[in-house]
């Protein structure tokens, strides 16, 4: 049975003599375990032990401070407490050589900033903050606070159950959101944010009502700078103050989960930036990033590249991600950048990277990290799914370990998103002639378990909003982005929407400002937004869209021989045949009457969604209200339906 806290303190206080004379008293709650374990890259909790921990040593309270520095030859905690001078409070480096420096500070109190004053290698002399960090001050200062992390949680129900809400055959609709931008207190100044419990007041209740299940937060861990959107992190181990303390995020989430919503978080471990108080050159030396800068500098966002070759970052990393799961309760990562920590070329021209020790491209420290990675998460926390936002045809990505694959629950179908979106962009007369962009994904959707992405990436930097992707006049477009979501819905797959594209977002997303809330004192962007609801209310009610979401019988081409009407007709299945859903997507504004569709199986009497209705602001002509179904043939139970198609509209048969 494992040691706990108290037992070690204990334990270190009989076997230790405590010089309480001196303003850093030497203490450890580390041990020789945990330093193996730290440098073999195995440690997957250092957040309990390294960092600033509020301790209580020989009947005192105070903190104990543990920071990795190899290189530093002299380190010491400053801050208000000592009005910051470098020399008064000096921590001690551990006699194993582990690079470890720790001591406890008497009478240090919680809620006070800190930094710790290095001198280093290479005449290096910096002040960093804490690596481990759960708070820190407001941008643009950057010092560490002291913090406790306990909460008292009320989502007991929701960890108890969650298994079912996210396993691969549940239904995934995922809301990506940038917290600072969903909404803001003055909707033009970049300088003011939400709270937390202002975000909780207003986002779970909306989230509720639109009907996703999950919700991914865009990187919520402490960044200096707003137009990173938080993905050149600094505090690993805080989530940023921004919009309050740690435990506020703890109520978001905790409401979130006593709705019945799951949290997943963005998580960034493939690079960090250069900013003078973060991990880049931390002690004088490359102690976080590789030191070849052919591996350790990124070209693409100008910042440094972890070395998963380091023990002891791998540790850190890994413990990040445990972290998360741990404390927060947070129910899945999104890996960020993932093709980047794969490949040694990524981004580099011949003779910019150096071939690994098999003359090929990938990093193999990297890929064992993943792997390493996937296999904690999934062995502590089997009710949550890793995702992996990965671009490449890199086999094997959500497929276990092993079988030979990364390990992860999910993948970023990058594809699907490049080839819809040209499709869709295609004024309709030609879309006939491009019909091959819209099938190919299912050439190869069983070789991973696909996330369907449409995320902020596609919607920034003269990308212009989803509404203006679609070809044609305002009512067009509106009429487009229903069918759009009609199909996305229906096709196999967990979604994933960024933040206004459910309501047709009409400006491309800025973070300095808010979501274009007053769109919707209009009727088209009402409608939008409530198809988007029904269609999320489909996903969960109706077994066939989710439950085969991920295997080779849950989806079945009825009809890809209407290439110059742009009729395309599918089956989505489930577990009984019953359950089986009929898709007819019309793909032009010319609506098709009397359509004859021949199909095998079932009939299909009933229409369960029309993307065209009146309360969705569309034509609310075509429709059918009863469904002309025949009898072909009774032994093959081949059937023969007539019905109207609406233009530019999806339909739902059941």
């Amino acid at each position: 049975m494992p040691i706990n806290l108290q037992q070690l303190q204990e334990q270190f206080e009989r076997e230790h003599f405590i010089d309480t004379t001196k303003p850093v008293w030497n203490y450890s709650l580390l041990t020789d375990e945990d330093i193996k374990n730290f440098q073999n890259g195995t440690h997957y909790t250092l957040y309990e032990k390294f960092g600033s921990h509020s301790i209580k040593v020989n009947g005192i309270w105070g903190m104990y401070f543990c920071v990795w520095a190899p290189s530093a030859k002299f380190v010491n905690v400053i801050g208000n407490f000592n009005n910051w001078n470098k020399l008064a409070h000096p921590l001690h480096p551990r006699w194993d050589k582990s690079g470890i420096w720790e001591g406890f500070i008497p009478h240090f109190k919680l809620g006070e900033v800190y930094k710790y004053h290095i001198v280093g290698a290479n005449n290096f002399i910096g002040d960093k903050g804490d690596p481990f960090a759960h708070f820190w001050e407001l941008k643009p200062l950057t010092a560490s606070i002291t913090w406790d992390l306990y909460y008292a949680w009320n989502d007991q129900e929701w960890m108890q159950n969650r298994k079912k809400h996210n396993a691969l055959n549940a239904p995934w609709s995922v809301y990506e959101v940038h917290l600072a931008s969903w909404q803001r207190p003055e909707p033009g100044n970049e300088h003011k944010y939400n709270t937390y419990d202002q975000i909780r007041e207003r986002l779970v209740p909306y989230v509720k009502e639109m009907g996703f299940t999950h919700v991914e937060l865009m990187p919520i861990a402490e960044h200096p700078f707003d137009g990173s959107w938080g993905y050149q992190i600094t505090g690993y181990y805080a989530p940023t103050s921004r919009f309050g303390d740690p435990q506020g995020l703890m109520r978001l989430i905790d409401a979130f989960h006593q709705e019945g919503i799951g949290v997943i978080l963005d998580w960034v471990p493939s690079h960090f930036p250069y900013d003078a108080h973060g991990l880049y050159m931390f002690d004088g030396n490359h102690t976080y990033e590789y030191a070849d800068m052919r591996k350790g500098f990124h070209p693409d966002w100008n910042s440094y590249i972890f070395n998963y070759k380091r023990g002891e970052v791998k540790s850190f990393l890994i413990s990040n991600a445990r972290f998360w799961f741990d404390v927060f309760h947070i129910d899945g990562i999104r890996v960020d950048a993932v093709s980047s920590m794969l490949k040694l070329n990524y981004s580099r021209k011949e003779g910019e990277w150096e071939p690994n020790e098999f003359g090929g491209d990938g990093n193999l420290e990297a890929i064992q990290f993943i792997k390493d990675l996937n296999e904690m998460v999934y062995r502590d926390f089997p009710d949550v799914q890793t995702i992996a936002e990965e671009a490449t045809d890199w086999p094997g990505v959500s497929k276990p370990t092993y079988t030979g694959g990364l390990g992860f629950g999910m993948k970023w179908m990058m594809g699907w998103m490049h080839d819809s979106l040209n499709y869709f962009k295609r004024d309709p007369i030609y879309r006939a002639h491009h019909q091959n962009d819209f099938t190919f994904s299912m050439m190869y959707y069983y070789d991973e378990n696909f996330m369907l992405p449409i995320s902020h990436d596609e919607v920034v930097h003269g990308k212009s909003p989803l509404i203006f992707k679609m070809p044609g006049d305002l009512w067009q477009k509106f009429a487009n982005l229903r069918l759009f979501f009609t199909y996305m819905w229906t096709h196999p797959g967990a979604k994933l929407l960024f933040m206004g594209s459910e309501f047709g977002q009409t400006s491309e997303w800025n973070y300095k400002s808010e979501l274009d809330w007053h769109l919707l004192q209009y009727q088209s962007h009402r409608g939008a937004q409530h198809c988007l609801k029904q269609l999320n209310q489909l996903l969960k009610t109706e077994p066939a869209l989710h439950i085969k979401q991920f295997t080779t019988d849950g989806f079945e081409w009825v009809d890809l021989n209407h290439r110059e009407e742009c009729v395309i007709v599918y089956k989505r299945k489930g577990e009984n045949p019953e359950d089986d859903l009929l898709i007819v997507l019309n793909m032009t504004p010319e609506v098709r009457t009397d359509w004859v569709i021949e199909i095998t199986g079932k009939q299909y009497t009933q229409e369960i969604f029309n993307s065209d209705l009146k309360e969705y602001d569309g034509t609310g002509d075509v429709y059918n209200p009863q469904i002309r179904c025949e009898c072909v043939d009774a032994i093959e139970q081949r059937y023969r339906i007539t019905i109207n198609i609406p233009p530019l509209a999806g339909l739902i048969l059941k």
